[in-house]
């Protein structure tokens, strides 16, 4: 279940048991009246993405040069990519 803590000593000391529970990567269960009430955890930080390759998805093949850069059509009328009707 990870580390057990009460509501007053959670309270009284917050920032140390950040700190243990994200340098451990354990979870820290806080309790209210000897009951598990609330769970704490680290969160993992998001890997940032290379420059190159973030528009891979967007509709443009860099293997075919010649294709269009979306698969759907412009509306000009709009100004915008439109819907195949």
């Amino acid at each position: 279940m990870g580390k057990m803590v009460g509501a007053a000593e959670f309270k009284a000391h917050c920032l140390r048991i950040m700190e243990e529970a994200s340098r451990s990567g354990e979870t820290v269960v806080i309790t209210k009246r000897g009951k598990p009430f609330m769970e704490m955890k680290r969160v993992e930080e998001e890997k940032p993405k290379f420059l190159f390759g973030m528009l891979k998805n967007d509709g443009y093949r860099f293997d075919d040069p010649d294709s269009p850069a979306y698969d759907r059509p412009w509306n000009a009328e709009l100004g915008i990519l439109g819907d195949e009707d």
